[in-house]
């Protein structure tokens, strides 16, 4: 027995010692570590822990008592510890996925069940649970009768599956609610999917469009789902996911009707749809299966228009989506330009997966958090650019300028992006109007654009900042956009396309070394004046005519050491790999 003047204690699962203490203990009680951002234990006079319990977010998970410390309250303070930790944190309910033997220790702390399965059961405290949210789904019903019909829908992103769906359903019912999945594990974020879909569903006039919680297809109701695999624990999640819907979400907003999509590839989803349809009926939902949008023999797919972007291929996803759709595929297309060329190692100078370069103030994680904070401007300038009328400079500048100040502020006010920020926001804006106006982006046709955009700004008062840049006449930004990036177009990016012909492996750096040997890169130009900027010019021209691996590891110890990052370069690299993507 033990007496109640034990001390609850931290146990980082960073430290693997901690870890395996844990697991070992969990196992005792045949449970496994589940992922947790918090763990608490209470450990006896050896180290032992004899309880313990997890948080991650609002939800308490791994909850356990050894037999011995049972009957001691050890449970109800270690509960009401994790619930404290949950509340400081910002949580206005909590929420315990647990098995059915153990609601009773959570009743008596204010939980309530909300779903249940024969296997677990989720509990709920707090005054902002389930209940708001319901509240919510009423207020949107209004004075709708029963018999309205639901889709649950991640649209990752939104595809044309997913409006010919949406329309079936909406022939043959008087009010269809798509309810958006609001985990944010998707490619496509839950803002930009909500999105999407409200703009998709345009035009179905008993359509509504209903926002996500954590009760629909969540982390919390449905884990497995993201993981995308069938685990043991599949049908237990999904029978918790199902039940909520039956017992809150459909009496809600009057549903009796849930309409699904076959699944004939993902295993995991087609055995939702299995259960769905044993389940639903259970309690008086009936179940509407349509089959898949078909398109040259295949299945219209949001995994499909995923595997397009990743192949860089525009045409081939925006066959796959609506109009409505294409904004957020170049956007991301921009960022994942931008990720493509911060991925690519080595490379002189400039950060990468091996180290920093020559740079002191910036890494990858800096360079990847300032990307993300990117993507929503370019979703905003992808949007400009499909609209019926070309839109104005100050409304190009104003965009830039907001995202320029969200890039300062996810990295501590260094310029990671500035350059790339203004040539890539250009080519969002101008490949969406292409696309909105002509149904494809045509070379030509992009370039002209870029250069209409770009001649409605003017250059920064005065000078470039720097009077060997001023001295020598060198191109800076906006010139090389004024000029539709001539050279881009007529030498880059057919070599680049002839190098990953040749060798995709090594295309990227030959491509940055090119580039390198071209142009006069502004950022080399500031840190170490103009005629050491010609040297590198002719360092990176003479290993492009004999490339090797070993030789760009080289040449990045020597600019580490020369304090050179050929930064412009690296952002005309990235624009090269966008604007090749789009054209695919």
């Amino acid at each position: 027995m033990y007496d109640n003047t034990f001390e609850i204690c931290d146990m980082p699962l960073t430290l693997k010692s901690n870890r395996t203490q844990v697991e070992r203990f969990l196992a005792d009680s045949g449970l496994r570590l589940d992922d947790v951002d918090y763990y608490a234990a209470v450990t006896d006079d050896d180290g032992n822990i004899i309880a313990g319990g997890g948080l991650q977010g609002n939800v308490i998970k791994c909850i356990a008592v050894g037999e011995a410390a049972r009957d001691t309250g050890m449970s109800n303070k270690l509960i009401s510890h994790l619930i404290g930790m949950a509340t400081q944190q910002g949580a206005d309910s909590v929420k315990v996925y647990t098995k059915p033997d153990n609601s009773t220790i959570f009743r008596s702390m204010g939980f309530s069940v909300i779903a249940e399965s024969p296997k677990a059961i989720l509990m709920e405290n707090g005054v902002k649970g389930i209940g708001r949210y319901t509240d919510y789904l009423r207020r949107l019903r209004g004075d709708r009768p029963d018999g309205a019909a639901a889709i649950v829908m991640n649209a990752n992103p939104f595809t044309l599956g997913h409006r010919y769906l949406v329309e079936q359903a909406a022939k043959q019912e008087t009010t269809l609610y798509v309810i958006v999945v609001r985990e944010d594990r998707s490619a496509f974020s839950y803002p930009e999917r909500l999105a999407m879909i409200q703009a998709g569903c345009k035009g179905l006039d008993n359509v509504i469009v209903v926002e996500g919680s954590d009760y629909a297809i969540s982390e919390l109701t449905f884990p497995t789902y993201f993981l995308k695999q069938v685990t043991d624990a599949t049908d237990t999640h999904i029978t918790l996911d199902l039940d909520l819907f039956a017992r809150h979400i459909a009496p809600a907003l009057g549903v009796t009707t849930r309409y699904v999509g076959s699944e004939p590839i993902d295993v995991l989803t087609a055995r939702y749809n299995e259960l769905m349809q044993e389940q639903l009926p259970q309690h008086g939902i009936g179940v509407k299966m349509v089959d898949r949008l078909m398109k040259d023999g295949e299945v219209v797919s949001a995994s499909c228009v995923r595997q397009a972007l990743a192949d860089g291929s525009l045409s081939q996803a925006a066959a796959l989506v609506p109009a409505t759709t294409v904004p957020y595929l170049i956007a991301h297309m921009a960022t994942d330009a931008l990720r493509a060329e911060l991925n690519t190692t080595p490379k002189p100078g400039l950060v990468d997966r091996n180290d920093n370069g020559a740079h002191k103030d910036m890494n990858l994680a800096l360079m990847n958090r300032s990307i993300d904070a990117l993507l929503p401007y370019f979703v905003k300038l992808a949007l400009l650019g499909g609209k019926d009328l070309m839109p104005d400079t100050e409304a190009v500048r104003q965009i830039g300028i907001d995202a320029e100040r969200s890039m300062l502020n996810a990295t501590g006010g260094v310029n990671t992006h500035r350059g790339a920020l203004f040539s890539m926001g250009l080519t969002t804006l101008a490949a969406a109007w292409c696309i909105e106006h002509d149904g494809k982006v045509a070379e030509k046709q992009l370039q002209d654009l870029i250069m209409q955009v770009a001649a409605g700004f003017a250059p920064t008062a005065g000078t470039h900042g720097n009077d060997a840049v001023n001295a020598h006449r060198v191109t800076g930004a906006l010139d090389l956009a004024k000029a539709g990036y001539e050279q881009l177009f007529n030498e880059w990016l057919p070599a680049y396309r002839s190098y990953l012909a040749d060798d995709a492996s090594t295309a990227c750096h030959r491509l940055l070394l090119l580039i390198m040997s071209q142009l006069d890169d502004t950022n080399v130009i500031h840190r170490v004046g103009y005629d050491q900027a010609q040297q590198v010019k002719q360092e990176a021209s003479a290993l492009l005519g004999n490339y090797s691996t070993g030789g760009m590891d080289a040449l990045n110890r020597e600019y580490i050491a020369r304090n050179i990052s050929p930064g412009g370069s690296a952002d005309m690299v990235a624009l090269t790999y966008f604007i090749h993507a789009i054209l695919n």
